[in-house]
C-alpha cells in the first residue's frame, strides 16, 4: 500500500470533513478511542475543534495519512508543558478507516510521529488503550512495553473494559 503522504498538519481545515468521517467509523467499528458508539456527528464536530485550538496552542501534533485525496488515518501526540514533564508526550487516537485496516498504515503513522518526538527531544512516549485490541497488538509489535493494568478504567459500548497503560523510551 502506498500512501500518497503522512505529515503533520498545522491546520484541520482542509482535512475537517475527512477527520470526522474517519473518527466516526473508528468508535462505530469499535475501536477505543474516548467515545462510545454510536457516536453522533455533533461529537466530531466538538472534537475536532478542540483538536484545532490545542494545536493552534501548541500542545498537540496531528499526522495524516492521505490516499487518493483522502485521510484514511491520523495519529496525535499530546504534549506536557509542566516543568517535570517536557522530555514526555502522549500517544493519542491512533485511527484507520476501517477499509484500510492491514495495510501497515498505523505503523507508518506512529513511526512518523516517533521520528518528530526524538527530533523535538522527547524521551518517553506513553499511551491508554483497551487490553486485547487489535491496537494493544501493534504497540507490543512495534515495541511499546505494558507499564500496567487499570480495570474499569474507561466504558464501552458494550461494557467497562479493561486498560493497559504502555510505554516507550
Amino acid at each position: 500500500m502506498t500512501i500518497e503522504f503522512i505529515k503533520i498538519i498545522d491546520s484541520l481545515d482542509p482535512y475537517v470533513d475527512d477527520l470526522q468521517v474517519l473518527l466516526t467509523d473508528s468508535v462505530n467499528g469499535g475501536a477505543s478511542v474516548g467515545f462510545i458508539a454510536p457516536i453522533q456527528p455533533s461529537e466530531t464536530i466538538s472534537y475536532w475543534k478542540d483538536v484545532a485550538e490545542d494545536i493552534k496552542g501548541n500542545s498537540r501534533l496531528l499526522w495524516v495519512a492521505v490516499e487518493e485525496g483522502s485521510v484514511v488515518g491520523a495519529v496525535q501526540l499530546s504534549l506536557t508543558y509542566k516543568p517535570n514533564g517536557k522530555h514526555r508526550g502522549e500517544v493519542e487516537k491512533l485511527m484507520v478507516h476501517t477499509t484500510m485496516r492491514g495495510k501497515g498504515i498505523a505503523k507508518q503513522l506512529l513511526a512518523s510521529l516517533e521520528t518528530y518526538a526524538k527530533e523535538i527531544g522527547l524521551r518517553l512516549l506513553v499511551l491508554d488503550t483497551r487490553l486485547g485490541d487489535v491496537a494493544s497488538l501493534l504497540y507490543c509489535k512495534v515495541g511499546y512495553i505494558e507499564a500496567g493494568q487499570i480495570p474499569e478504567f474507561a466504558k464501552s459500548s458494550l461494557m467497562s473494559s479493561r486498560r493497559a497503560s504502555f510505554i516507550r523510551s
